[in-house]
């Protein structure tokens, strides 16, 4: 039966773990953390990055000797294959923890059934302490491990009357200097940055991360359907990041470097986002952030493709403009994409809220 310092404890591994977001994919992000056998933290770790040590063995290491009769608390179920690192399940069992809590199962077929294995040695383990919390900190790698595809953050900015833009299409700046600071932490924190024709025709976006020491920078994406919006010098193209130009099987795009040439297939009102998001999770993207205008945000949406809507909300009044989100497939209240506000933050002057689409009732 968990305790509150068994709860402290994993609380704290829930921490470490939000330190490897962004740079761990295509695995997910692990804290945890070692007691000794009188409860006294002796080693701390997380998974820093893919193919590197995983949280359990940087915990064991920083322990030592001490972890031997004592507690690990560990966000996700110790792995229990060998890959480009060992099963985490035996390097626990071999420093001889006596006890093991861990807050979410693993649903990868290929490294589940630690829990089984400590058993098997006679650890006992417990599954479920702070069980949401240890989900949401790892929500991207556990979506694509479900459901094949990466995690979708859209993100937006708006005036308190939804407008992205004034009516003459200017838009900078919507938002203040704080909440796009806000917005480079994001885009650390993702695999990939998305943004449609319309945002890489009329801003020319860099994408890339700034203002954040060690950020491992994202891969940058423009969904150009026929590739007409990318071209040549655009800031998108430069060394500072990855980067993918999506276009149609059909489409010329002899003006692009081959490399950044990501084809996919055309339907009646543009890319396959399905197709989309199936050829980035093949090249071990995770978790995408879409900065998109409103016609792929909607595309997006249409698709059952957002995960997660970031909305960065100004204390300023347009009228008329464009707004967020368009052509999402909605055309009656009954059809809305209903949220769940799981975060309201001040952010400068500006209001950040975050939300999560609804299961639609059957």
């Amino acid at each position: 039966m968990a305790t509150t310092a068994d709860a402290a404890a994993m609380r704290r591994a829930i921490e470490l773990a939000a330190r490897g977001l962004g740079s761990t994919s295509p695995n997910p992000v692990v804290g945890c953390v070692i007691t000794d056998a009188s409860g006294t933290v002796v080693g701390e770790g997380f998974h820093q990055r893919a193919g590197g040590p995983h949280a359990e063995v940087h915990a064991l290491e920083a322990a030592g000797g001490s972890a031997r009769g004592g507690t690990a608390y560990v966000t996700l179920e110790p792995c229990n294959h060998t890959g480009r690192t060992g099963p985490c399940a035996q390097a626990l069992i071999t420093a001889g923890v006596s006890r093991v809590l861990y807050a979410v199962g693993d649903p990868n077929p290929q490294a589940t059934g630690g829990a089984d294995t400590l058993r098997a040695a006679g650890v006992q383990v417990e599954q479920g302490v702070l069980e949401d919390e240890a989900e949401a900190v790892n929500t991207a790698w556990l979506t694509s491990v479900r459901l094949g595809r990466p995690h979708v953050t859209w993100k937006y900015a708006a005036t308190l009357d939804g407008r992205t833009a004034a009516e003459d299409g200017t838009s900078r700046w919507i938002t203040s200097a704080e909440s796009r600071a806000d917005v480079h932490r994001l885009r650390a924190e993702c695999d990939a940055v998305v943004v449609g024709s319309g945002t890489a025709r009329t801003d020319d976006p860099h994408l890339a991360v700034r203002g954040i020491d060690g950020a491992t920078q994202p891969l940058r994406v423009a969904v150009d359907t026929g590739a007409t919006a990318v071209r040549p010098g655009a800031r998108i193209l430069d060394d500072a990041a990855p980067t993918l130009i999506a276009v149609a099987a059909d489409a010329d795009a002899s003006h692009l470097p081959p490399d950044t040439v990501l084809r996919i297939a055309r339907t009646a009102t543009g890319l396959d986002i399905a197709a989309l998001l199936a050829a980035l999770h093949t090249r071990g993207v995770r978790s995408v952030l879409l900065e998109g205008g409103p016609t792929l945000a909607g595309a997006f949406v249409a698709a059952g493709a957002v995960d997660r809507v970031v909305g960065y909300l100004a204390p300023a009044l347009l009228g008329a403009g464009p707004t967020a989100l368009a052509g999402a497939g909605i055309s009656t209240i009954a059809e809305a994409l209903r949220l769940d506000i799981t975060e309201t933050v001040r952010v400068g002057p500006d209001l950040r809220i975050t939300a999560t689409p609804l299961a639609k009732e059957r």
